[in-house]
């Protein structure tokens, strides 16, 4: 189920992504009260709920990072709560700076759609500093 909603995502930033593309292709993978839980001082921290928030929150995503890359990723649980581990290679867009950082994720599943999601950064403080412009 996973790999199929990374999949859709590559496809819905291929197309254009946040402002571009339709939400469509990764709408059926989620909940229509899905939340997403992200580190509040993040600068997309905060929940974000339902089909709109997480198109906003993609939104979000694409104007904090000029790139990001989940470069690896191990399933480290198969039923829910998922626990997927990723190692990310970004690039914020306010700063140009890159890091390297490892994300574990709980994903929660009920009747076949991700009903809940919160990533844990290994380090927020260095996320934030690097997205923000002096």
């Amino acid at each position: 189920m996973l790999e199929g909603m990374y999949a859709a995502e590559a496809e819905y930033l291929a197309a254009g992504g946040p402002g571009s593309a339709s939400f469509a292709p990764l709408a059926p993978f989620f909940a229509h009260d899905v939340v997403l839980h992200q580190a509040e001082n993040l600068p997309y921290g905060g929940p974000w709920r339902g089909h709109d928030g997480l198109e906003r929150f993609f939104l979000t995503m694409s104007r904090t990072w000029e790139t990001f890359e989940m470069v690896e990723q191990e399933f480290l649980s198969h039923t829910s709560p998922l626990v997927v581990r990723t190692q990310v290679r970004a690039r914020a867009r306010a700063t140009g700076a890159e890091l390297q950082f490892p994300i574990i994720q709980t994903i929660i599943v009920e009747n076949g759609r991700i009903s809940e999601v919160r990533p844990f950064y290994w380090d927020t403080a260095a996320v934030a500093q690097a997205c923000s412009a002096r």
